[in-house]
């Protein structure tokens, strides 16, 4: 498994992975427009300056996406989403951990943060497996129903 840089066909495959509102929102927060086409979604991940990674396969193909930047001196990791064929067999945790090992090199910290919504159990499950333990957020969190955790 290793990342990569996602192609438009890539892309595509993601946006079929989330068929609801509600499913979109648990992945994204409330920033996606729906209906969404590859443009409009493209945007919506802020390309522009959030790098987009896809977790890859020879064998299988797309396993996964995810992106991170900086904020508050943590490599932030933000979207990190499985491809729902393969749900429950340990490809998360590998998600997370190249995320981490990259975002800490490129962003030269030391350290990761995340957001998890509460009731995310599997989410939290495996961030916690992978190191990460809730802590206060130093800011107003504007999203709701939303945790804070750490990796250092």
């Amino acid at each position: 498994m290793y990342l990569s840089q996602p192609s438009d066909e890539s892309l595509t495959e993601l946006m079929s992975w989330f068929s609801t509102e509600a499913a979109l929102s648990l992945w994204s927060g409330n920033n996606f427009i729906l209906p969404f086409d590859l443009n409009t979604f493209k945007s919506d991940l802020k390309l522009e300056y959030l790098p987009l990674f896809a977790l890859l396969s020879a064998q299988v193909g797309l396993l996964g996406f995810g992106q991170y930047y900086l904020r508050l001196s943590k490599c932030r990791l933000c979207r990190p989403v499985i491809n729902p064929s393969f749900r429950d067999q340990g490809i998360a945790a590998h998600l997370i951990q190249q995320l981490t090992v990259r975002g800490r090199a490129d962003l030269n910290t030391n350290s990761c943060s995340l957001f998890v919504v509460e009731n995310n159990a599997s989410a939290i499950k495996i961030y916690q497996k992978s190191g990460f333990t809730f802590a206060c957020y130093p800011e107003k969190i504007t999203l709701k129903d939303c945790l804070y955790m750490i990796s250092d």
